[in-house]
């Protein structure tokens, strides 16, 4: 079978149980990384895929395949919290028209460095979800003509599963497996509330499509051939992305990406693709 984009025979589900329970003292974490190591599961940087190794070994534990050891709750962080900003001042309202901004120009978001602290506390203050990354990710804020910031946005790991986008792409389970590496979910995308600017938000997306594969190239090692994004279709109506070119695709089921047990009912939402050219 194929679990996370990695076959896995028989004998290799029997050596990893054996493992597991060898190093049954070890955490899950450090399993993942010890198992990366192993295998030599590197993306095309040469780093360990210890995150993708950790859902490897959930997935396999979800399906009755392993046991992995019990949750180490003690030794868990929870998320770091996103900083404030010092005498941060929300600016007053701006009403302009798109010629008004443009040129408008994209910045991408360096990790530790002055403009990725600013960027985490606007989208994590101002986006009704607020900020969380996962797996390989890259963030953007835009900025007008005078250097002035108006919008905000992350691309990270996409779906693993969405049988209306599946169907689209003609992707079965292992199709999708290799694919998935190809495709970034825009998991966030703002327009800063003081601003007020007409054909704003589908303008920043077409920037980003222009660039975004090399961008990606050059952080990863890879480039990406699609983009999606999930709609709350009960907050938003996604006209900016049809006005960007992006397909409809369809509608998911209204169940969560962590929802493993099934369980768990939110709000169906609008699936958008594009493809990348």
């Amino acid at each position: 079978m194929v679990v996370q984009g990695r076959g896995v025979d028989a004998a290799q589900l029997e050596w990893l149980r054996r493992w597991i329970e060898d190093n049954c003292g070890w955490s899950r974490k450090r399993l993942a990384r010890e198992l990366c190591a192993r295998w030599n599961w590197r993306d095309e940087r040469g780093r360990l895929k210890d995150f993708a190794a950790r859902s490897f070994l959930l997935k396999l534990e979800a399906g009755g395949w392993i046991e992995l050891p019990a949750l180490q709750i003690h030794k868990r962080r929870g998320p770091k919290p996103v900083a404030d900003l010092p005498g941060w001042e929300e600016p007053p309202g701006r009403q302009r028209s798109l010629g008004e901004l443009r040129p408008v120009g994209l910045e991408v978001i360096e990790a530790g460095t002055a403009q990725a602290k600013r960027w985490a506390y606007l989208i994590n203050r101002y986006h009704y979800l607020g900020l969380h990354l996962v797996g390989e990710n890259l963030g953007y804020l835009a900025y007008d003509r005078k250097g002035d910031e108006v919008a905000g946005l992350l691309f990270g790991a996409p779906a693993w599963r969405c049988a209306v986008r599946d169907a689209y792409l003609g992707w079965n389970g292992p199709e999708r497996s290799q694919a998935l590496r190809w495709l970034a979910n825009n998991t966030r995308f703002l327009i800063f509330p003081w601003m007020g600017v007409p054909h704003l938000a589908s303008h920043i997306l077409g920037q980003v499509a222009a660039r975004i594969a090399a961008d990606w190239k050059e952080k990863y090692g890879h480039g990406l051939k699609w983009l999606e994004t999930f709609v709350d279709s009960s907050r938003y109506q996604g006209t900016c992305y049809r006005a960007a070119n992006w397909q409809y695709v369809g509608q998911t089921t209204g169940r969560s990406r962590q929802d493993r047990a099934h369980r768990l009912k939110v709000s169906s939402k609008a699936v958008y693709l594009y493809r990348l050219r």
